[in-house]
């Protein structure tokens, strides 16, 4: 576990031991919200190494919107602990650089796609009392990314020269966020929300025992827009 991951996972601790016991005051300490998260990736990688692989090739990851939903259990009247998800997306990635490969189109090209399985745990400080209609707050946590239904398109064979596999191993990596919160009335509450997390992994493509890789930090920023019920 690298050093920030565990700074991050060793503050979270520390906060939540502190706030954990708080007054019943009568204030609903569940919550589960449903929204839409739309999620910008800033990705970079190394330019795709191995056999017969011209230099310059790389890839890029297309932005997605998917559902969110989340568990927040209030600790304290400042803090809460958020367990974040979404429906995973099928994201697709573009090849970059030539424009083809020999004959066959590479740039711009899906050459693959895969679906992401990625809770993040956060632990969020919030501004201001429960008596305010309006809180912001901020949060820092880790996220878990799993990605599955790895597949190389007609597209990605193509280029790789035959059908091809891919392996992108889990990762774990530092989370942030900034929101607010409006209370309307009763139970319900609205909530903007702006995300950052570093997800990283190594991709590796195996086309009848030739395997080319490269090393990819995918760079999501997430904006989330959802309601929210207290219980």
């Amino acid at each position: 576990m690298s050093t920030s991951i565990k700074a991050a996972t060793g503050g979270a601790l520390l906060a939540l031991s502190v706030c954990v016991a708080h007054a019943d005051d009568g204030v609903p300490d569940n919550t589960v919200r449903v929204g839409m998260y739309y999620i910008q990736y800033h990705s970079s990688a190394d330019d795709i190494s191995g056999p017969y692989v011209p230099t310059g090739l790389n890839l890029s990851v297309n932005d997605v919107e998917t559902l969110y939903l989340a568990y927040v259990r209030r600790l304290s009247v400042h803090f809460d602990l958020e367990l974040a998800a979404g429906y995973p997306p099928l994201t697709k990635t573009e090849g970059r650089g030539p424009a083809t490969l020999g004959s066959v189109p590479y740039n711009g090209q899906v050459i693959s796609t895969a679906r992401w399985f990625a809770p993040t745990l956060l632990l969020n400080y919030k501004f201001f009392d429960d008596s305010h209609a309006w809180r912001p707050y901020v949060g820092v946590g880790v996220n878990y990314a799993n990605f599955y239904d790895r597949r190389s398109t007609a597209a990605g064979d193509a280029a790789s020269g035959a059908p091809t596999s891919i392996s992108l191993p889990v990762s774990v990596g530092v989370a942030g966020t900034v929101g607010m919160a409006y209370h309307l009335q009763g139970r319900w509450s609205l909530f903007l929300s702006y995300s950052a997390t570093v997800v990283k992994s190594k991709l590796t493509t195996d086309t009848a025992g030739v395997e080319r890789t490269t090393e990819i930090s995918f760079g999501p920023r997430a904006l989330v827009f959802a309601a929210g019920y207290s219980f």
